[in-house]
């Protein structure tokens, strides 16, 4: 034989030395192979293949042995005595799994937008009429009430104005009374008295047009709230459109944020809603919605809404951002441990786990959540999943929990058959009878 042969002859030998090593341990540490290889045909040595060479065969040369005891096994039955058709097969293992159970979450029951805060009321201040400022009574931050005066402009020709047309009005007056007087005593005639009154009707109007001129040279606050930063200085020359403040009535806050079209039906006015605002973190309040967009947006597809909060603490202002968060009634669906999902040609299935079987369950994914998988299929509350030692598993399986105690059921029948094996020990084999 050449060196060349002798190596190819060397590395053959070892090649099938592998092989069995390999072959050896699928069958020992694999659950269910030798049973597999068994339906294929294939001998398998070890307590499966050792069990049924030791069973009894009701046509083998020499009839059956004598059971342990002095009793006649029954053809066909397996090592202590039960019933082949209903006794566990002692070679067979039972396969081991893990189970999570199932909860319910609920998906579409809150949306969180933010909004942004405005004044319950607020107003822009303009000058009232053309001049120069003359002074500001108020200063910016300060709360003023409603009519409040917060500057003036000069009003000196008014002034003047607005008193002689006192004056005119007062001889108005005094000329009416006297005439009326004279009418009475029949020394005054109609026409005098009729003359009498439209002099003083009108010195009535030009009295009240020089009041309002007068008026007009004050500033006041039209709302209650408090005085923001003036636009103009005294001395500066303003005009009917000149701004000279703002007046922000803060009592409560009316936010406004955007939600999707989808929420469109759901939200209603008087709904309550969660808020905090960023500026400061922690803080927690709530509100209620008090307005509703009648349309939405076509180019973002969303609703405009406001909510309302009180303002007591006098802590928010206008222009902040405010988180909001609203409850909806939502959709329940059973919740499941992502492990436990499969996929197959039909979809995605799961294992249910009931009375130490499992059975093979197709449903649909509703939704991905970093601590479960919502699914839509025949499952409750309660329910457990198969979650690790899915491999093997075929549908009506019998399986043993990890926690549970293997070997629970004692062998079937009456017979005085041996006692199961422990856990990683091998059944003893069952005394053979001598043939003949």
């Amino acid at each position: 034989m050449t060196l060349g042969q002798t190596r190819l002859l060397r590395q053959l030998l070892i090649s099938l030395v592998v092989l069995a090593i390999a072959g050896f341990a699928y069958v020992w540490f694999v659950p269910g192979a030798a049973e597999t290889l068994q339906r294929l045909g294939i001998p398998v040595p070890g307590p499966a293949a050792t069990t049924a060479a030791t069973q009894p065969s009701g046509g083998a040369p020499g009839g059956n042995a004598p059971a342990p005891g002095g009793q006649q096994a029954q053809p066909g039955a397996g090592p202590g005595g039960a019933a082949g058709a209903g006794g566990p097969r002692r070679g067979a293992r039972e396969m081991v799994v893990l189970t999570a159970p199932v909860t319910t979450a609920s998906i579409n029951d809150k949306l969180t937008a933010i909004g942004e805060g405005e004044a319950a009321h607020s107003v822009t201040v303009m000058s009232p009429s053309n001049g120069t400022l003359r002074e500001l009574t108020a200063r910016p931050g300060e709360m003023v009430a409603a009519g409040a005066i917060i500057g003036s402009l000069d009003s000196d020709s008014e002034q003047i104005a607005f008193d002689r047309a006192t004056l005119a009005k007062k001889d108005a007056d005094g000329t009416l009374a006297r005439t009326q007087g004279l009418a009475k005593a029949n020394a005054a005639t109609a026409v005098q008295i009729n003359t009498a009154q439209l002099a003083a009707d009108n010195a009535a109007l030009e009295f009240a047009n020089a009041k309002l001129a007068l008026d007009r040279r004050t500033i006041i606050s039209p709302i209650a709230g408090s005085v923001g930063l003036f636009q103009v200085s005294p001395g500066n020359a303003v005009s009917a459109q000149s701004i000279v403040t703002t007046i922000e009535d803060t009592s409560f806050i009316r936010i406004s944020f955007w939600v999707p079209e989808r929420y469109a039906s759901a939200i209603a006015i008087g709904a309550v809603v969660d808020v905090s605002a960023v500026a400061l973190p922690g803080e927690k309040m709530q509100g209620e919605v008090v307005a509703i967009d009648n349309r939405i947006d076509p180019a973002s597809r969303t609703l405009k809404v406001q909510a309302q909060i009180a303002n007591d603490a006098g802590k928010l202002r206008p222009g902040m951002s405010f988180s909001v968060s609203l409850a909806f009634p939502g959709e329940a669906f059973p919740a499941v441990d992502p492990l436990a999902i499969q996929w197959s040609s039909d979809g995605a299935y799961l294992w249910k786990y009931a009375g130490g079987k499992v059975e093979r369950l197709l449903v649909d994914i509703i939704q991905r959540n970093s601590d479960g998988v919502l699914v839509k299929g025949d499952l409750a509350a309660g329910d457990q999943v198969v979650t690790q030692g899915l491999q093997q598993l075929t549908a009506g399986a019998s399986v043993r929990l990890l926690d549970a105690a293997p070997g629970g059921r004692g062998p079937a029948g009456g017979g005085q058959g041996n006692a199961p094996a422990g856990e990683g020990q091998q059944p003893q084999q069952p005394q053979q009878g001598r043939g003949g």
